[in-house]
């Protein structure tokens, strides 16, 4: 067997088995293969596509490349969740804690952030004291003990994963439905956990543009989890807009806690509820996701969630007391308001650009090894279909750079399309996707 034959196959169309995707996925982990027939490799499968079968031995051997996590120790069902990324979108944070609540053990390994903000790392990070790389027994013996913990994914995990990225990056094969599945898929099997939620966003601010791909890749993963053994739900929502109202770190992490404390906007709790519903439905403490979502609910009123969120932080060494006085989270020296030029309805919004914004600041990286500051970001907290009038104050840059504060506070206003008339409220939750099908959940 050698690499070219391999490249020749699949430029053709062929299906590689599963001796040969394991042969070139191990051969490029080891350094035996080289970048440039890789490349060649994944421009091939970028035209050509994988199969199921294909799909799911690429995951599988990606998983292989690197050291798996042993959860066995952990009682109960392990549920995990990842998002395919998008602005604003605060939401692992609270989820952890109010799953946690109802007596599902989450054991959730999170990335740093590349983009327009950090990752949920990165946000933990701005609380004080907090540890994200803890030794793994250590990461389990917190699960047991309180129910959660979120920490740093291991650099040894899914090797293959972080090589390919890199060159998928630098060779415009990233946007490959296969090639996505398959990452995302390969570091939630190698974290361990029984059962996988998946939260595929779709729209301006989002990876997937069109519900037609975001569908695809949903289905595609859903086929990934239930094939290896991993109860396996997406759900695909909303980013057409910034989900929450905050876009940073430290003000993400403000924002968690005012989810918990029943203060949250209406959009971001909504999928906070319906994933964690779902989460609490696979965990085996609610019959269905509706009774889930129920309970969920409550463990935001009775104040279950924001309890649960602390002992976590103690646990992982930070100091709860941030809780009830943010300005103990990193601050921004300038608060810039940014104020409507019209009196109308917000019609649209560039999500993505706005995103970028906020990198601008300094709230993500662009880079790996860049720092983040994080103080800095936007307060976005008016969505599609909000009234305004003009003179007011609709968004807040957050800097510890005066000039860029104002270039950004000058400049975010063009990223906004304003009507004279009422404007619909966007849809949020478009398709649920299980072994069961697809199930429509918004109207059109």
């Amino acid at each position: 067997m050698n690499i070219v034959d391999i490249i020749e196959r699949k430029k053709y169309g062929n299906v590689l088995d599963a001796k040969e995707i394991d042969y070139f996925v191990q051969g490029y982990s080891k350094g035996e293969i080289p970048d440039y027939q890789i490349s060649a490799l994944l421009m091939a499968i970028w035209f050509r596509g994988m199969n199921k079968s294909e799909t799911a031995e690429l995951t599988l051997s990606m998983v292989r490349s690197g050291k798996t996590v042993d959860l066995s120790k952990i009682n109960g069902i392990k549920v995990d969740k990842h998002s395919s990324g998008g602005v604003a979108d605060t939401v692992s944070l609270p989820l952890v804690a109010l799953v946690a609540a109802n007596g599902v053990p989450v054991a959730k390994m999170s990335g740093r952030g590349l983009g327009h903000t950090g990752g949920t790392i990165d946000k933990l990070e701005s609380i004080p004291g907090f540890q994200t790389e803890i030794p793994t027994e250590k990461f389990i013996e917190i699960v047991n003990r309180v129910g959660g913990a979120i920490v740093s994914q291991s650099g040894e995990l899914v090797i293959a994963d972080k090589k390919m990225y890199a060159l998928r990056d630098v060779t415009g094969t990233v946007d490959s439905i296969p090639l996505i599945a398959s990452s995302i898929m390969s570091k939630k099997i190698a974290a361990g956990a029984d059962a996988i939620v998946l939260d595929v966003k779709v729209g301006d601010g989002a990876f997937m543009k069109d519900l037609d791909s975001a569908l695809e890749l949903a289905k595609t993963m859903v086929e990934i989890g239930d094939s290896v053994g991993r109860n396996t739900v997406a759900y695909i929502t909303d980013m057409n807009q910034p989900l929450g109202d905050a876009i940073g770190n430290s003000i993400e992490v403000e924002e968690a806690v005012n989810v918990l404390k029943g203060k949250g906007g209406k959009r971001l709790v909504e999928v906070i509820k319906t994933l964690g519903g779902e989460m609490l439905c696979l965990g085996g403490k609610a019959k269905d996701s509706a009774e889930g979502k129920m309970l969920i609910e409550k463990s935001i009123e009775n104040g279950a969630g924001l309890k649960k969120f602390a002992e976590i932080v103690k646990a992982q060494g930070g100091d709860p007391s941030f809780i009830d006085d943010f300005s103990k989270l990193p601050q921004a020296k300038f608060k810039i308001p940014v104020s409507s030029k019209v009196s109308g309805y917000i019609k649209e919004m560039e999500t993505e650009n706005i995103g970028k914004f906020a990198a601008f600041l300094g709230a993500g990286r662009m880079k790996k090894g860049d720092k983040i500051d994080l103080a800095v970001g936007i307060m976005f907290p008016k969505k599609v279909g909000d009234k305004v009038e003009e003179g007011e104050t609709i968004a807040t840059i957050l800097a510890n750079d005066k000039s860029k504060g104002e270039e950004a506070a000058e400049k975010l206003l063009s990223l906004i399309k304003f009507s004279e008339n009422p404007v619909k409220e966007l849809p949020l939750i478009y398709y649920k996707v299980s072994e069961k099908g697809v199930e429509k959940l918004f109207n059109e």
